[in-house]
């Protein structure tokens, strides 16, 4: 029996998909982008964010961070990164 509520649906398209294999296997990604990336992948095919956690040894909370910030409308902002730049997005703007 799940516990909770649902978790809402996170479609990516072949584009988000790339970009996100690119980030994850780049030697100069940032390690933080990288897992973000990660996470997003594995959540994507569809599993819990438990098992998501379990795959990746993080806490379940992280899992429900970004996918709920990408579910909510945060990709724009997020996918736009160049990932070369070394400033910091301000996540507080984008909280749900």
């Amino acid at each position: 029996m799940p516990r909770g509520p649902a978790l809402e649906e996170l479609r990516l398209s072949d584009m988000e998909r790339d970009r996100l294999l690119e980030w994850t296997r780049r030697h100069k990604s940032a390690q933080a982008l990288a897992l973000r990336a990660r996470i997003v992948l594995t959540a994507a095919e569809g599993y819990t964010n438990r098992t998501v956690a379990q795959q990746l040894r993080i806490t379940g909370q992280t899992v429900g961070k970004w996918r709920s910030r990408l579910v909510c409308g945060w990709r724009v902002c997020w996918m736009n990164r160049d990932p070369e730049r070394r400033d910091r997005l301000e996540t507080s703007k984008w909280r749900p």
